[in-house]
């Protein structure tokens, strides 16, 4: 098994920034990608960035394009997220995830990934 774990979240004025940690412990040599996606109450999960752990290929969400950057180092299993000029939109719990398969086109798809963190909450005020 592979276990997540999210870490940084918080609460942050709009114009702000944070850095959301996650920590994968178990099987962490099954792990090929991973990403970060996003969730606000009464609305459906939605892809923010992905990263190939071998190649560091990245892709995000247009709607944090620019603003955030996702990263990993493979030494010690982490992946992070920093989110800068952080906007009320942004509020939403946030999620790691990890996926046992070659990095491709189907790294927004939440099916794609077999392992999930239990979420860092997010809070953006205005």
């Amino acid at each position: 098994q592979v276990q997540l774990v999210e870490s940084g979240g918080g609460l942050v004025q709009a114009g702000g920034s944070l850095r959301l940690s996650c920590a994968a412990s178990g099987r962490t040599f099954s792990i090929y990608a991973m990403g970060w996606f996003r969730q606000a109450p009464g609305k459906e999960r939605e892809f923010v960035a992905a990263i190939s752990m071998f190649t560091g290929t990245t892709n995000y969400a247009d709607s944090v394009k620019g603003r955030f950057t996702i990263s990993r180092d493979n030494a010690k299993n982490m992946v992070y997220l920093q989110m800068n000029s952080l906007k009320p939109e942004d509020t939403a719990v946030y999620y790691c995830a990890a996926s046992p398969q070659n990095y491709g086109r189907r790294y927004y798809v939440e099916s794609w990934y077999a392992y999930w963190g239990q979420g860092t909450q997010v809070t953006v005020s205005s």
